[in-house]
């Protein structure tokens, strides 16, 4: 109720002096009433995910006092949540919601507009989007599927997911299936592991009929909601395969490219405030959930020296090994590992010293 009477009262935050032009009555006067769907690949249990799609649909419609509506339905409502992709290009929905890297199958280039194994931060990964030539390889990528692309929030540095049995060795991944997406899936197939895509909604099923052995999704806040500590109990970090985790609204380009301007903008505008609070809200509600994962016994343990350094070597042979192969990845990757280079560097300046200091004296570490 917070949450809705915030955004019913919110003005348009940092593009306030935009919100004041799109909304007024003389603009809602000329422009049409156009209605849209947007299918997510999220279930509602989901909440941050799925809510930041319903927080977004409700911003445009303010932003155009109504005229613009767009409405998010939840995976599997109109389309499974792995075929969110295929239905914003046929034009079944005008638009989705999803994290790009579950089309992984389709190309590898898809992960650079969601996660890269050791690749970049939250911030690195906006920098890089929006300032850093991201956008615009992404754009020119996405158009061989006919959609637009636009940032709709992160999940930041994931956990590394959840087992039943412990793993303390790259010899226990050996034909260890677990529920894995996107390109962590190609690097851990290549130590033995036995990667399975499966939409989110259905990985705690998965889990308990045992057709599976082990599963990562997001983090504490999303992981509790599925339940997963209760059918595997060894929860590991860090999802070194998501340093960060970005979502997308993919949007039919033919029906992009029919929308009047203001309607542009009001849409740009709410998904670029979509894509800051989706982050904040998981960093508000995955400290509790974590504290009340460990109380119901989940079992945190961070991954070995062993496997970190064994995944750290397959997913660097991976990554040149698929942009030896695909062009497309390539032209994406090359700049891409550029830009990370250079943030790494920066960063362990002045944000690594800072918080191996800063959380080591928090907990008593010297």
């Amino acid at each position: 109720m917070q949450r809705r009477d915030f955004l019913k009262k919110a003005s348009l935050g940092a593009a306030a002096g935009t919100a004041s032009v799109l909304a007024t009555p003389a603009i809602a006067d000329t422009e049409p009433a156009i209605k849209w769907r947007l299918a997510s690949s999220f279930p509602k249990s989901l909440d941050v995910l799925f809510q930041g799609s319903e927080d977004f649909c409700e911003r445009v419609r303010q932003l155009t006092n109504g005229k613009f509506d767009i409405r998010a339905f939840p995976a599997g409502e109109i389309v499974p949540g792995l075929q969110v992709l295929d239905a914003t290009q046929t034009g079944t929905v005008e638009m989705c919601h999803t994290a790009p890297y579950y089309f992984f199958g389709k190309n590898e280039a898809f992960c650079f507009d969601c996660a890269v194994p050791f690749g970049l931060t939250t911030r690195q990964q906006n920098a890089w989007m929006y300032y850093g030539g991201g956008m615009a390889l992404m754009r020119d990528f996405y158009a061989n599927y006919g959609v637009v692309n636009f940032l709709a929030g992160n999940t930041g540095c994931q956990m590394g997911g959840w087992f039943r049995k412990p793993i303390n060795s790259l010899n226990d991944l050996k034909g260890l299936k677990m529920r894995i997406a996107g390109f962590a899936g190609l690097v851990m197939s290549n130590l033995g592991l036995v990667p399975q895509q499966i939409a989110p909604g259905d990985v705690y099923a998965a889990l308990e009929k045992g057709t599976i052995d082990a599963a990562e999704m997001v983090g504490p806040s999303d992981d509790e909601k599925l339940g997963l500590h209760k059918v595997a109990p060894y929860y590991y970090y860090p999802g070194w395969w998501e340093g960060s985790t970005a979502t997308s609204l993919l949007v039919n380009k033919g029906h992009w490219e029919k929308l009047p301007k203001n309607y542009q903008l009001a849409f740009e505008t709410a998904a670029a405030e979509m894509n800051v609070r989706v982050m904040a809200h998981y960093d508000t509600k995955n400290p509790q959930a974590l504290g009340r994962l460990i109380k119901s016994g989940a079992k945190l343990s961070g991954f070995s020296k062993e496997i970190m350094e064994g995944c750290f070597k397959s997913a660097n042979e991976t990554m040149e090994a698929v942009a030896g192969k695909n062009p497309e990845f390539k032209k994406i990757y090359e700049p891409w590992k550029r830009f990370r280079n250079d943030q790494f560097q920066w960063f362990r300046v002045a944000e690594q010293a800072y918080a191996q200091f800063t959380f080591g004296k928090q907990f008593g570490k010297k």
